[in-house]
């Protein structure tokens, strides 16, 4: 009876001091890094429709197949080029009362030079797509860049619990908590800028603005105050 009494006493106290707030001073810090992409995610499809199954099948087929002979010419690695979705469908067309079958393929494809963009672009569509889903900036040093951030975002934090220990006549101590607020966000920046000057002043077209990354991270720590 006295041993089962102890346990219940030290659990409450350990209950208790689990809900106790944080002593010290607790501060969000963030940190944001810009980053100029070097390499670019591309998103396209190639969809065919018919009154036949197999037919649209194999129109969209030998497109596919004149894409990805095109992307092997141009030396693009198979791991940067991967099928995201296969689809066939049979629909009903009210207007002519007959069902109608619309087959389409998508295909993503990592550039590792940004520069390449506009010639494989202009490439696949001589290959046959007819669709273009999206495009996403990437950056090949993106881990070192999440780095930066995080430690900009730990020094953010340290100068606010300066700047308040110092309102109350005190001062920091070692960090005694540290937590990660979400992952590390990456934000698109829409600043134009050129792609590459030489191809600007021989006239070739540019058909994207490459802009900026905002690489971000969140941090929330908690200080020790001393007198």
């Amino acid at each position: 009876m006295k041993n089962l009494l102890t346990a219940l006493f030290l659990s409450i106290g350990l209950f208790t001091y689990a809900q106790e707030p944080p002593r010290g001073v607790v501060v969000n810090g963030e940190g944001t890094v810009r980053v100029t992409p070097d390499q670019v995610l591309i998103k396209v499809k190639v969809e065919h429709d018919g009154t036949s199954a197999e037919e649209v099948k194999a129109e969209t087929d030998t497109d596919v197949n004149n894409v990805l002979t095109f992307l092997k010419k141009q030396k693009i690695d198979d791991k940067y080029v991967q099928t995201e979705y296969i689809r066939l469908d049979k629909r009903f067309d009210y207007n002519t009362k007959t069902y109608k079958f619309y087959a389409n393929q998508s295909i993503s494809i990592k550039l590792v030079d940004i520069k390449d963009y506009e010639t494989v672009i202009s490439g696949l569509l001589k290959s046959g797509i007819n669709g273009i889903d999206g495009i996403e900036f990437l950056s090949s040093k993106l881990a070192d860049y999440q780095s930066e951030a995080r430690t900009k975002a730990i020094k953010d934090a340290k100068q606010k619990a300066e700047e308040y220990a110092t309102a109350l006549g005190q001062k920091i101590g070692k960090a005694v908590f540290v937590s990660e607020s979400g992952s590390s966000n990456i934000q698109p920046m829409y600043k134009t800028m050129m792609m590459d000057a030489e191809a600007s002043s021989s006239g070739n077209k540019q058909t994207i603005a490459i802009g900026e990354m905002e690489v971000e991270a969140r941090v929330n720590v908690t200080f020790a105050l001393y007198e």
